[in-house]
């Protein structure tokens, strides 16, 4: 497993703010060393561009310039790769205000639903590591970055007033939904990329009308999709629901 250690040190950053890649500059001049951040951001720019199945140690040392052996100081394998890219975005992922106790709960939750939602489509090819990855690992196991967002939200549920227990079911509902809504939109933009309005309605128009009355009629909604808007609308569904069991007579377990 790759170890993002804090003690890596500050990752080089180019004029655009992305970190920036040792390059040699010629014969004879001596490269920056690395460390384990600045290999797996490299990989992290490879997997934009490229996808996930161009991920391999070859390709990271050409991308690296150094010899591909000299990687597996930083990373194992290919799938610890994996797992310090699914680190590395869980560990960019900002819970804005989760320290913050005077910030209402759902605001901070509101907040951090829509960073997480344009983390992800910064960097839509990883999205499958962070549905995947964490099931192949124990929870205690996680390295740690993989895990702050998820003791950040338990901190928020827990100070507004919901049990162990309660926070948990509450984190699981909240997380779940951001999951389901990325992975709806990225379909929308990424796995339809190529489907225009004219296909879209042609798409609809072939169905049969007796047997799907509802999607038909969608037709408009389905073309103007939004999806900060979808986000926005089913988190304050999520949140009105969690709120309500506050609220209820019985409390949040």
């Amino acid at each position: 497993m790759v170890s993002m250690n804090r003690h890596d040190g500050p990752v080089p950053h180019n004029a655009r703010g992305d970190a920036a890649v040792p390059r040699t500059g010629g014969r004879g001049k001596r490269r920056s060393p690395l460390n384990s951040r600045i290999v797996l951001q490299a990989a992290l720019e490879l997997v934009d561009v490229e996808g996930l199945e161009a991920l391999s140690m070859r390709r990271l040392g050409h991308k690296l310039e150094r010899d591909p052996m000299a990687l597996y100081r930083y990373a194992a394998n290919r799938d610890a790769l994996l797992d310090g890219l699914t680190e590395l975005l869980l560990d960019h992922w900002v819970i804005s205000g989760a320290g913050d106790a005077d910030r209402a709960w759902q605001d901070q939750l509101r907040h951090a639903a829509h960073g997480f939602r344009l983390l992800v489509l910064q960097h839509p090819h990883v999205m499958p590591l962070l549905v995947t990855r964490p099931l192949s690992t124990p929870l205690g196991l996680r390295p740690l970055g993989a895990l702050r967002p998820l003791e950040q939200i338990l901190a928020i549920f827990t100070r507004a007033g919901f049990g162990p227990s309660g926070a948990l079911h509450a984190y699981r509902a909240y997380y779940g939904f951001l999951i389901g809504h990325v992975i709806n939109e990225l379909e929308e933009f990424v796995v339809n990329a190529d489907e225009d309005d004219t296909g879209l309605r042609l798409g609809l128009h072939r169905l049969p009308e007796k047997d799907f009355p509802h999607l038909r009629r969608l037709g408009s909604e389905l073309l103007d999709y939004d999806g900060e808007a979808e986000l926005d609308q089913g988190i304050t569904i999520v949140l009105r629901g969690l709120q309500s069991q506050l609220e209820s007579p019985a409390g949040p377990r």
